[in-house]
């Protein structure tokens, strides 16, 4: 078994997938759609990529505003986290992602590539980054489930503290 990250945004999600001991996540693809609210093509790659990779946790990146509301942003994420727990029937995990794309452009800033190439990779580098982050946090000792399906947003905020895990159900 492997987890999946997913970086959801209007038009591409960003795909990571964790090795099999769960220690490292790897950026495997950009999923691309010409409109926002059309994700039944997004929907069977994510499920072919779930099938190829043998995946059983889809992690899912959860953009909260900065003062810790959910935003329009974050309620498409919610919506996306049902739809792929209803079409796969997987748990999801809603995982606060808040600054990571701005990571994602310092380290492709850092890398000096073209503004071109910046734009095709950075969905993926922010899927990975959101995966690592929950991957690290699982095995620190957190995040464990209690196996049933469903939404669990866990906290990635240093005022949270990184050892709590709430069920947005």
């Amino acid at each position: 078994m492997r987890i999946m990250g997913l970086d959801v945004g209007a038009m591409t999600v960003g795909v990571a997938i964790s090795d099999e001991l769960f220690c490292t996540a790897q950026g495997i693809e950009v999923i691309r759609r010409k409109q926002e609210n059309k994700l039944r093509q997004t929907y069977a790659r994510i499920e072919q990529l779930i099938e190829e990779y043998s995946v059983g946790l889809v992690v899912i990146g959860y953009p909260k505003n900065m003062d810790n509301t959910v935003g329009e942003r974050a309620e498409k994420s919610e919506s996306f986290a049902a739809d792929i727990r209803r079409r796969t029937g997987l748990e999801t995990v809603l995982w606060d992602e808040r600054l990571t794309t701005v990571s994602a452009h310092r380290v492709l800033d850092l890398a000096e590539l073209s503004f071109r190439r910046k734009n095709e990779v950075v969905d993926k580098l922010a899927a990975v980054l959101i995966l690592q982050n929950y991957l690290d946090w699982r095995s620190a000792g957190h995040g464990k489930t209690d196996g049933q399906s469903g939404i669990r947003a866990v906290p990635n905020d240093p005022a949270a503290g990184s050892g709590r895990e709430r069920t947005d159900e």
